[in-house]
């Protein structure tokens, strides 16, 4: 039986950080440089028309296990096609679509740093849901009550307005929603970059705990979370923790709940929930940043993305569908890190027409783009590439899509 609380006040929600003085702090601290140590020289290995690129394809990434966390697999081609705007037939696949063009869309506004002031201010949050929502479609907004039925709409930025139970936990009562939210921004919007770091699963408990949406608010978090590891490590989008917590989503959903316990004891800190708890959740959500930054870290080692692309290209030439340059000019871009049109010439060693036939047939397949007419190319890293030039970056994909 779930018991309401008898008195709704902030400190129900304490402890918000783990304390300096814990036992288990100077671990948390140790995980938390070394995350901040393999960011930024992962984030340094790179050139930056590499990091634009793979900053793409993360998201896509992102949006696909953030999405699959919530029961919702949505195939990365279709993810693709949505982006294109070439939706599905079925409706059911359509709305999906939509959901990940939606998120797609969000976590590229606070990629670029469009958030105002920090992400785990009041009204960030509700900007974060508000742009989310209003991207789905009606039928993705609404929600039902488990025991009555009933179903009731979820309303973009708004606070939900009645009761709701959470596998074994009561939330907050709406009407404290704001007040608790003030206190959330309060601790979480004025950390220091290494406290911050490792307050993020902590922020990220304490939001759902409140769950201050309808609906979303498991997406919020992970958006919030995502925006909030990017401003502390001052790096760009390069790897996602959602992969990592999709992988490993039960002891993910495990460690959530168990956050909502209350302290066993005085040797369980001085909050009302358990302490130990938020740090078991702590150590595992830095553990899982480190393992993905190590991941993304070896998929773009300069050797081994080299090899696997040119294997490709070489596959590529001998069916026909490429000029035998091509194989230059990835071995040239992948130096280089772009190339302009004047370059590409050079380095194929042709005509300009004939420059222009390989540079279109290689753009034909997603391979490489340009923003212009006048602007250099680049590489891309589209998912029907990206499962042979990153292999791992998805898991192995079986259904077929339209």
């Amino acid at each position: 039986m779930i018991v309401p609380y008898k008195e709704e006040h902030t400190s129900l929600m304490e402890p918000m950080l783990i304390p300096v003085q814990s036992v288990h702090y100077s671990q948390l601290a140790d995980l938390a440089f070394e995350l901040t140590r393999l960011a930024t020289g992962f984030q340094e290995s790179l050139p930056e028309s590499a990091r634009l690129s793979l900053v793409e394809a993360v998201r896509g990434m992102n949006c696909y296990y953030s999405n699959l966390i919530e029961g919702h697999d949505t195939h990365p081609i279709s993810i693709e096609n949505a982006l294109k705007k070439k939706f599905s037939k079925e409706s059911k696949q359509r709305n999906l679509q939509l959901e990940a063009k939606a998120h797609i869309a969000v976590q590229q506004w606070l990629d670029e740093g469009c958030i105002s002031p920090v992400e785990t201010t009041v009204a960030a949050i509700t900007e974060i849901h508000r742009r989310f929502c209003e991207l789905l479609p009606a039928d993705l907004l609404k929600v039902e009550d488990r025991d009555t039925k009933q179903s009731f709409e979820v309303v973009p930025g708004k606070f939900r307005d009645r009761p709701v139970v959470v596998g074994e936990h009561l939330p907050i009562s709406p009407a404290q929603i704001p007040t608790f939210l003030n206190r959330f921004e309060q601790v979480y919007s004025s950390l220091g970059a290494a406290q911050g770091i490792i307050a993020t699963a902590a922020a990220h408990h304490r939001l759902l705990w409140i769950h201050p949406f309808l609906d979303g608010n498991g997406r919020v978090a992970r958006l919030m979370s995502h925006a909030s590891l990017m401003r502390h490590l001052k790096s760009n989008a390069l790897w996602s923790v959602a992969r990592g917590l999709a992988r490993k989503v039960d002891t993910y959903k495990q460690l959530l709940a168990e956050c909502d316990q209350q302290r066993r004891g005085d040797l369980d800190g001085r909050g009302n929930l358990s302490e130990e708890n938020l740090v078991r959740l702590t150590q595992f959500f830095l553990e899982t940043c480190i393992d993905q930054v190590q991941f993304m870290q070896d998929l773009m080692r300069p050797d081994s993305l080299r090899n696997r692309i040119l294997v490709w290209t070489n596959e590529e030439i001998q069916a026909g569908r490429l000029s035998d340059k091509a194989a230059r000019l990835f071995e040239a871009m992948l130096y280089r890190g772009k190339l302009s049109r004047s370059e590409a010439v050079e380095v194929l060693n042709v005509s300009e027409r004939h420059a222009r036939r390989i540079m279109g047939e290689i753009e034909d397949t997603g391979a490489i783009r340009s923003a212009g007419p006048r602007e250099p190319f680049t590489l891309c890293f589209p998912y029907k590439l990206a499962i042979r030039w990153l292999p791992g970056l998805y898991p192995e994909m079986k259904k077929p899509v339209e």
